[in-house]
This record gives C-alpha cells, sequence and structure tokens, in this order.
C-alpha cells in the first residue's frame, strides 16, 4: 500500500464560515474524516504548514512547501498538498521548477466549496487526488473537478464552478470517474529530483491595454528583475513604448513578451509590431507558455543568474511540459 504525505496549507477545501465570509480552520486530520475510502487504497500522514486563503499566497510560502516535500521524500510515495483555487495554478506552476524530475507523483487539489459542506466538490476532489498520488504517475500536476493537469498548464477559468480548471495549450494527463483513473498521456519515472531553495520575486507583470501611458513601463520595470507585457493577439508591442523598452533593456532588465489571449500562444514574427521590438530589444517570448508558468519561471530563473543568454537558456528549457515550441 502506497504511503502519501498530505499537506495542509488552508484554502476553501479547509474552510468554515464565518460572520466576515470562508475562513480555512480545519485541520488535514479533519479533511481526511471526510474521505475514509481512501484509507482502503493508501497510508497518508498530514502535516499543516500554512493554514491561508490563497489570496494570501506568496513566493515564500512556495519554498516552504517544496522544502517540505524535499525533507519527506525518500519517505513518502507521494505527496498531495491541499491549497486554495484562486493562487493554485501559480502554486503548482512554481512547485514544477522548484521541484524538477519527480519521480513520484507531487500532486495539488482544492475545491469550490468547503468540504464539510453537504453539497461540494471538496470530497471528491481529495479522494482523487491520493488516488492519482498512489497511482505513481510522476510528476507535478493539478487533480481538480476529475482532471488531472499538468502543473505548468493549468489556469483556473472559472471562478464558482465546479469544473473551475483547464489545462492551456496541452491536453489534459488523465481523468478520474468514479474511483478510475483514465490516462490519457504516460511519461516515464526520472531519476531523483532537482530542488532548489530560492526566488527571484522582483517579477512583475503589466497588461497592456489601449492608452496605457508610456511611463507605466518605467515605474513597474524598474520595480522588477524580470518584467513581463502582457500583449495582444500574436504579441504585438506598440510603437509609443519603444523608448521606455530601450531603458529597460539597457538596464540589463529581463522583458518577455506574453499574449492575452488564453489559447494557441504568441508568435511575435507574424507583424511588424513583434517582430521589430523582439528583435530590438532582445525581448523573449512564452509561445504556448502560460502566464502562470512565465512568473514563475521567470523567478526560478533569475534566482540563479542575470546574465542574458544564461536566462534565454533556462527561460526556453521544457520543464514539465511548460513550453512545446519556441
Amino acid at each position: 500500500m502506497k504511503r502519501i504525505l498530505l499537506i495542509a496549507t488552508g484554502g476553501t477545501i479547509a474552510s468554515r464560515k464565518t460572520n466576515d465570509g470562508l475562513v480555512p480552520q480545519l485541520s488535514p486530520e479533519e479533511l481526511l474524516s471526510y474521505v475514509p475510502e481512501a484509507q482502503a487504497f493508501c497510508q497518508i500522514d498530514t502535516r499543516q504548514v500554512l493554514n491561508l486563503d490563497s489570496t494570501n499566497i506568496q513566493p515564500q510560502h512556495w519554498l516552504l512547501i517544496a522544502d517540505t516535500v524535499r525533507t519527506c521524500y525518500d519517505t513518502y510515495d507521494g505527496f498531495v498538498i491541499c491549497h486554495g483555487t484562486d493562487t493554485m495554478a501559480y502554486t503548482a506552476a512554481a512547485l514544477s521548477y522548484l521541484i524538477r524530475g519527480s519521480a513520484k507523483p507531487i500532486v495539488v487539489t482544492g475545491s469550490q466549496k468547503p468540504i464539510d459542506m453537504d453539497v461540494t466538490d471538496a470530497k471528491t476532489n481529495l479522494e482523487d487526488s491520493l488516488r492519482w498520488a498512489s497511482a505513481g504517475e510522476p510528476g507535478v500536476c493539478i487533480v481538480f473537478g476529475g482532471r488531472v493537469i499538468a502543473g505548468t498548464r493549468a489556469r483556473k477559468i472559472r471562478s464558482k464552478s465546479y469544473n473551475a480548471f483547464s489545462s492551456i495549450n496541452f491536453p489534459e494527463l488523465a481523468v478520474i470517474r468514479d474511483g478510475r483513473i483514465v490516462k490519457y498521456m504516460h511519461f516515464p519515472a526520472e531519476g531523483k529530483p532537482e530542488f532548489s531553495d530560492s526566488l527571484d520575486t522582483r517579477v512583475s507583470a503589466l497588461k497592456l491595454t489601449p492608452g496605457l501611458p508610456a511611463a507605466a513601463f518605467s515605474a513597474v520595470g524598474q520595480l522588477c528583475d524580470g518584467f513581463i507585457i502582457e500583449s495582444y493577439g500574436v504579441g504585438g508591442v506598440p510603437d509609443l513604448y519603444g523608448e521606455a523598452l530601450a531603458q529597460l533593456s539597457e538596464a540589463g532588465k529581463t522583458i518577455v513578451v506574453a499574449t492575452q489571449v488564453p489559447h494557441e500562444g504568441s508568435d511575435m514574427a507574424v507583424y511588424q509590431v513583434g517582430h521589430r521590438a523582439k528583435e530590438r530589444f532582445g525581448l523573449l517570448e512564452t509561445y504556448d507558455m502560460t502566464l502562470e508558468s512565465t512568473v514563475t519561471k521567470l523567478m526560478w530563473a533569475l534566482a540563479q543568474t542575470h546574465e542574458p543568454q544564461r536566462v534565454r537558456k533556462l527561460f526556453y528549457t521544457t520543464i514539465n511540459h511548460d513550453i512545446l515550441w519556441g
């Protein structure tokens, strides 16, 4: 029987109603009491590392979760992390970079309704996650709403519905229905994982809107080591931002162009407004990566180096299926 560590961080799944709204309060032992069926297929230990609404999750919390997995890695066959949904995709992406090449499953899950409600998705999500963690498939993923999604490809696309997460620009790894796993994709287990213990948190994203002043680029960019531009379409950058981009580039900032369009990714070579900016300022682009992966991968890469060519190489290296072309 597989031995699984349940790591609790708070979130809706562990919340109770209060006069001020939902607040994380349930312990991991209380969470497990709602899924007694899981004891039939795995042995579960618990650890409470945080008890936060995921809106309050910050990069230091990702490091704490990753360190918990590192400390316990040799003791357990798999890991399930209970987490709030609002920043779950960021956490799953961050863990993909902080724990690379894991031969063991590292599952992030949560729910749209607390587990102690009569009508809730929490029990199914938690049991499905424990089942997937017991199946031995490698790597970081999200299990939610019966879907298994690579940790770098998930995005929350619905704020209330149970099918809250979607896999962006990459197939789902599996589905879980009535306790049965149907695998769509299988990847061979790797060797010992590589753990990282630092992130450069001076990374931010700025979403383009018509009329956005060029001064916004300078203001945000000066505060960052890594600056992500959420651009239009396949990655055009308006000409009026040229001077601001030149200043940021000369200051040694790493500048990445993403797209606001959820599916199909960027291709800055298509239009002059993208091609010219990319060549002139040495911009990186996300191609088919999600914004969540872009933010966390840039934090991981810049924690290792600020040398432009090394950052470029790290950014374009495929990790946990995060980028397919570039």
